[in-house]
């Protein structure tokens, strides 16, 4: 799917659930391929994500089917809870999920996260407040993060 933030692939499964969402072309013709299965699969996913792309939308309400290890799946929950236009550092969501000597964890937890922008692993930086680590790539996350700056009538502050 085209967005203002470039090229996206969803994946969801049988039920609807979102397995995976993807920053990049990678996968975009099997994603099509499904859609012209079922062509109604992701229209939610698509709404949701055009929402967030219009500024209209701050908090993603789709149904997940995040597969991963229990540390991983904590990590993404605890991602799920960062305030849109807001972030924090990987030691916060360390000590969020009370392991607070997991920075390095919690780092390898959020570039594993399969549904990204939708858990929003784009809203966690350095303790420094560098934008490191990202799936799809430096630029995008600072966009994503000024997006959410912008919508929310504040100026981009990191640690907003």
């Amino acid at each position: 799917m085209e967005t203002p933030f470039g090229l996206f692939a969803s994946w969801v499964d049988a039920g609807g659930r979102v397995l995976r969402f993807a920053f990049r072309s990678e996968g975009a013709e099997r994603v099509d391929r499904e859609a012209e299965r079922n062509p109604t699969a992701l229209d939610d996913v698509r709404r949701q994500v055009g929402e967030y792309s219009q500024g209209k939308r701050q908090v993603f309400e789709l149904a997940l089917n995040a597969e991963g290890p229990e540390f991983d799946r904590r990590v993404w929950k605890a991602l799920s809870d960062i305030p849109f236009g807001r972030t924090t550092s990987y030691g916060a969501v360390a000590r969020t999920i009370g392991q607070p000597d997991a920075a390095r964890a919690v780092g390898a937890a959020n570039g594993a996260n399969p549904i990204a922008l939708i858990v929003p692993c784009h809203r966690v930086i350095g303790s420094d407040g560098s934008l490191t680590g990202f799936g799809g790539g430096l630029p995008l996350k600072r966009r994503l993060l000024e997006h959410e700056a912008r919508v929310c009538g504040t100026r981009y502050d990191l640690f907003g």
